[in-house]
C-alpha cells in the first residue's frame, strides 16, 4: 500500500457530532477538506460496532476518502479499511505488521520524541503526535505545544500527524509539514464544513 498522504483526518465519534447524523457530519467535513476518516468508537463492541463500521466504510468509499479504524486490527481487516491506528497500550505496531502485512497503514500514537523515533523502527507508517493543545476529549488539561511538533518534525523519519485540541483558530500554529487530526473541533462545530475548511485554510490555503 502506498504511504499515507492525508492532510486533515477527521476522528469521527458518533457521540461527538452534537446529536446530528454522523454520516451527514462526515459529508460536510469532507466538503470542507477532510481527506481521511478515523473511526473512533470506544463505547461500541461486537455486532453493533461491525455494523457501524460497514456503514462508515461504504460512506468513505462513496466520498473517496480512506478509512482508518482506531485500536482494532481485526476490525480494520474485516472492513477492508485502509488503516488501523494503535495507542501505546494497544497491539504493538510490529505485531500488527506481522498480522496485516502490507494490507493496512499502521499508525501509532506517540507523546514524546523517544516514542516518535521508536515508531520508525517498529513498522509504523505514520505517527500521531500530541496532544498539541489541551483537549477535554482525551482528558488532557495541557498540551505539548506547537513547538513540540516542530521538534518532532526535525527528527521524524515517517509522516507526523499532530493531534489534540486543534481548531480553526489555532491550526495556523502547527507547522505545515505535519498533517493534523481533529475530533470535536469538527464534529461539535456548528458548521462542520466551515470548521474543516477553516483548518485547511489556516495552514496552507493553496491546498484547498
Amino acid at each position: 500500500m502506498a504511504p499515507p498522504t492525508f492532510r486533515l483526518c477527521f476522528l469521527l465519534s458518533r457521540d461527538l457530532c452534537a446529536g446530528r447524523d454522523p454520516l451527514l457530519v462526515l459529508e460536510a467535513a469532507v466538503r470542507g477538506g477532510v481527506d481521511c476518516v478515523q473511526m473512533r468508537e470506544k463505547e461500541l463492541d461486537g455486532p453493533e460496532l461491525h455494523a457501524w463500521g460497514l456503514r462508515l466504510r461504504r460512506a468513505c468509499r462513496r466520498l473517496g476518502v480512506p478509512l482508518i479504524v482506531n485500536d482494532r486490527l481485526e476490525l480494520a481487516l474485516a472492513l477492508e479499511a485502509e488503516g488501523v491506528h494503535l495507542g501505546q497500550d494497544d497491539l504493538h505496531p510490529a505485531d500488527a505488521r506481522r498480522l496485516a502485512g502490507d494490507r493496512l497503514w499502521i499508525g501509532w500514537s506517540t507523546h514524546d520524541l523517544e516514542q516518535l523515533d521508536e515508531a520508525a523502527e517498529v513498522g509504523a507508517d505514520y505517527a500521531g503526535f500530541g496532544p498539541v493543545f489541551a483537549t477535554p476529549t482525551k482528558g488532557y488539561e495541557t498540551g505539548l505545544g506547537p513547538e513540540a511538533v516542530a521538534a518532532a518534525l526535525a527528527i521524524a523519519r515517517l509522516p507526523v500527524v499532530a493531534i489534540g485540541g486543534i481548531r480553526p483558530e489555532n491550526a495556523w500554529m502547527i507547522p505545515d509539514q505535519a498533517a493534523v487530526a481533529v475530533s470535536s473541533g469538527i464534529g461539535l462545530a456548528a458548521d462542520p464544513e466551515a470548521a474543516a475548511r477553516g483548518i485547511r485554510a489556516a495552514r496552507n490555503p493553496e491546498r484547498l
